[in-house]
């Protein structure tokens, strides 16, 4: 019998796990993309000279250490490792010691007794079932989740907008800080609803097991995936820019690993009309202006444990950020951004040559932002380390233009496939029980702007190509843990 084929556009991780899904099938799988290296934004590279390794997207990789997808096809054994910090995250304050998410629950409230019974409440049971919730998180929003009664009680936290969380519900702005911060990862107003939930989410993972980077940066994720998709014997071609379907090769299943816009260019008049109209309303949002820095050593805090953080939160008080978030969001620059910023190779030598160290940062600008943030960037960072700028001894600033030149999928420097704000957190891309159906058989949408949405976790994939099983008959979706 003659295998199925099946054709991925697009070799983010959502494409690469939805072709090693397909191939583990039996389908003859080939994927198609535009630059010379798959991965997307999960991607590494010697931007700041040689013996340097630069994240070009992503950073810290709390989902991705817990991706299902990752675990069935047993990257770890393929040769990806994690890297931990002395604390997942940390949060300068301004006239005070920084406040750190610990990579415990007991350690962290120590900082802030005053908010340990509220603390307590909103991350305890998460925290006990980081498994179960981040399962619950990456799943479909329309369905029966995975573990249900852990979901209801997260949307109990979810729903309030963490503006109104943090305020109303901490005395202490530490904690109203390291809630706003991991809140902000929304890239939404934190006046929304639901943006607490981003702020549990984020703080339960770090408290359990941590926002780990990827040995030898984010790109060690996609060498162990391809690794995974040589071994199922997947075709790869890189450097080959599909700009329609038609340049395809014949196949039963196709997927794109692209964003509303790209799938209107690509597909044309094949989709029905009332879901073209849709995806050429599609909103995009907050962007990202993304500076890496390679210093003489490693950030001069104030607050020197601060450098043995994983992700630094660079903004200040709660409201500080409130505020900001607000600005980018009706489309202007903040004096003060929300900047976050990575540090990797106090981690991972092998980021940076002996000596140096690679800092990794990125502020949360308006969409299509064409100005230069990197000066507010620096200011923001010399802020809370004053001798900043004095150990910089190259730096690379990409904005939203140049990001989205890099990867198409990157609109406007939007780097989550598409605004969370209103319908658009419930229904990607589309009111549907099959949001990865384009509509057309054997057509489907498997990036980040289908469920789950953003992240390093491949889940997209991982469950756009189960619903395509399941729409041939092939085989029902496997269950977790298989």
């Amino acid at each position: 019998m003659t295998p199925k084929k099946a054709n991925i556009v697009g070799a983010g991780p959502n494409g690469l796990v939805a072709a090693a899904v397909l191939a583990e099938q039996g389908f003859d799988v080939q994927v198609f993309e535009r630059n010379a290296r798959p991965g997307g934004a999960a991607a590494s590279g010697s931007t700041l000279g040689e013996g340097t390794i630069v994240d070009l997207g992503a950073a810290a990789h709390p989902f991705a250490y817990g991706s299902r997808a990752f675990a069935h096809f047993d990257l770890a054994g393929h040769g990806l490792q994690w890297d931990f910090h002395g604390y997942p995250l940390a949060h300068p304050l301004d006239d005070a010691e920084s406040v750190f998410l610990h990579q415990d629950l007991e350690a962290t409230m120590a900082q802030f007794p005053a908010d340990r019974k509220i603390w307590q409440l909103l991350h305890g049971p998460l925290v006990r079932h980081p498994q179960e919730i981040l399962d619950n998180a990456t799943s479909p929003l329309l369905g029966i989740p995975p573990h249900p009664v852990l979901m209801a009680r997260f949307g109990l936290r979810a729903l309030p907008p963490a503006k109104l969380l943090a305020s109303a519900a901490f005395r202490t702005r530490q904690a109203a800080a390291l809630f706003a911060g991991s809140s902000a990862h929304s890239m939404l107003p934190l006046s929304h609803p639901f943006t607490s939930g981003f702020g549990a989410l984020f703080g339960a993972l770090g408290q359990s097991w941590g926002w780990p980077v990827a040995h030898g940066g984010t790109g060690s994720i996609i060498d162990a995936l391809l690794r995974v998709l040589d071994g199922l014997g997947v075709q790869i071609h890189t450097g080959h820019q599909i700009t329609h379907l038609a340049q395809l090769p014949d196949a039963d299943l196709t997927f794109l690993d692209a964003t509303p816009r790209q799938a209107v260019q690509l597909a044309g008049d094949q989709l029905p009309a009332r879901l073209r109209r849709r995806f050429e309303r599609w909103r995009y949002g907050t962007a990202a202006y993304k500076v890496d820095y390679l210093l003489d050593g490693p950030i001069p805090w104030k607050d020197a444990r601060t450098a043995q953080a994983g992700t630094v939160h660079v903004i200040g008080d709660a409201a500080e950020l409130a505020q900001a978030e607000r600005q980018v969001a009706a489309g202007s620059m903040p004096e003060r951004p929300f900047v976050m910023v990575v540090q990797p190779s106090s981690a991972d030598a092998s980021r940076a040559p002996a000596g140096r160290q690679i800092i990794w940062s990125y502020a949360h600008v308006p969409q299509g932002y064409s100005g230069d943030a990197g000066a507010l960037i620096d200011a923001q960072i010399q802020r809370f380390a004053p001798d900043f700028k004095d150990r910089i001894v190259q730096r690379v600033d990409t904005g939203p233009a140049q990001l989205q030149a890099w990867n198409p999928n990157l609109v406007g420097g939007d780097i989550g496939g598409g605004s969370l704000a209103g319908t658009q957190q419930f229904f990607r891309p589309s009111p549907s029980l099959n949001p990865y159906s384009l509509g057309v058989p054997g057509l489907y949408l498997c990036s980040s702007s289908t469920p789950p949405g953003g992240g390093v976790h491949g889940m997209a994939g991982w469950h756009a190509a189960h619903r395509a099983l399941r729409d041939l008959g092939r085989t029902e979706p496997r269950n977790y843990g298989s």
